[in-house]
């Protein structure tokens, strides 16, 4: 994998996986960095790290979580990455942490949630029926299947480990369906209809040698404005092309912009929602500066269609985050800190297993997303 690619693949994920480390330690366990014992912000009791049972990583009130459930994780998400993008893709640095130690800590964050989530099924009655335990026996016979000896042998896996993951995992995602069941609101087109956009950018700031933003002086900014009022005029003449003013005078290497409401900076997304089809706004002021937009498409029915289904599962997953939220909040975790520094990836040749995800997939299907 070339270093642009790499490059490119972590600018892509650098705000999602930013996120996952901030759910990590606010919201799922919150003891990464903890060393005493005593009661956390929320009310959560947290205690040291001690009086684990052998290759015990970390325990959530009675769920415990072993090495060999980790490994199960760390090695398909691990493999799972290589596939795509290569064995280099782990020599990229994130903040001054490796794509190793973020990939840890998301699997170490999805098993937390599991678990969790199991503990809150026992708490709302819910347990998985006679055939959901048996889909999880079978899709565990056909994974343990697939590995090799090497395989099994280097991330201690058994045929038992394995079902009781699909079976935990089954009934996290039961308890999600269960708790956003009835969430079901109207989403209106005008709410979820997407918009699409040119626009021209004259800028009200430059970069420092740091790539920080330094605004204009009152004198430039006003230079700025009145070069914007310029090419408004032109944009009306009847002699312009907008797609040439843009190519001559717009500052944003970016001309096109398709979002709906709630996407954009306010200013700019208020002016071009008011538009019509190849309607041009007036001069709008945005952080970035004024920008002149021009209207190419208000009205979509197949996306505005697909961007309701996505303002519905938004909902669900509020929902679904708010009620988490407050039975995280009450539960006691610790974390075997010692074993969980020397977790690793596993870089053997001969373990290429990755379709333990895939499996899951393949028995319980995709009826739930929460998880």
């Amino acid at each position: 994998m070339s270093e642009n690619r790499i490059g490119n693949f972590i600018k892509k994920n650098h705000g999602r996986i930013n996120v996952i480390r901030r759910m990590l330690v606010s919201l799922l366990l919150g003891i990464l960095l903890l060393t005493g014992c005593g009661k956390g912000e929320n009310g959560t009791t947290v205690v040291f790290t001690t009086g684990f049972g052998k290759g015990e990583v970390f325990r959530i009130e009675n769920q415990s979580c072993t090495l060999p459930e980790i490994m199960v994780y760390l090695t398909n998400t691990q493999n799972q990455y290589e596939d795509i993008y290569g064995s280099r893709i782990w020599e990229t640095n994130l903040d001054g942490m490796t794509l190793e130690e973020n990939v840890k800590e998301t699997v170490l964050a999805k098993i937390a949630q599991i678990k969790t989530m199991n503990l809150l099924a026992k708490e709302k009655g819910i347990a998985l029926d006679d055939g959901e335990k048996a889909l999880a026996k079978e899709a565990a016979s056909t994974y343990f299947g697939s590995l090799s000896e090497v395989e099994a042998a280097d991330i201690e896996a058994t045929q038992e480990i394995i079902e009781q993951l699909y079976a935990e995992y089954a009934l996290a995602e039961k308890v999600y369906a269960h708790i956003i069941k009835d969430i079901n609101p109207e989403i209106s087109d005008d709410e979820a209809r997407t918009i699409t956009v040119e626009h021209i950018l004259i800028k009200t700031y430059t970069l420092d040698g740091s790539g920080n933003k330094v605004s204009y002086t009152d004198s430039s900014k006003q230079s700025a404005y009145q070069k914007a009022v310029e090419v408004l005029a032109l944009t009306k003449d009847g002699q312009h092309a907008f797609e040439e003013l843009i190519a001559k005078y717009s500052e944003d290497p970016i001309a096109t912009y398709s979002f709906r409401k709630g996407e954009m900076d306010p200013a700019f997304e208020t002016a071009a929602f008011n538009l019509g089809t190849d309607g041009i706004s007036d001069i709008v002021e945005t952080q970035f500066g004024y920008h002149i937009i021009k209207c190419l498409s208000t009205f979509n029915r197949e996306e505005t269609d697909s961007n309701k289904l996505k303002i519905v599962e938004q909902r669900k997953k509020e929902v679904f985050g708010q009620e988490y939220d407050e039975f995280v909040s009450t539960l006691t975790r610790n974390l075997n800190q010692d074993l969980w520094e020397k977790v690793t990836f596993l870089h053997e040749e001969n373990v290429k297993t990755s379709d333990f995800f895939d499996v899951f997939t393949q028995y319980f299907g995709q009826q739930y997303s929460g998880v």
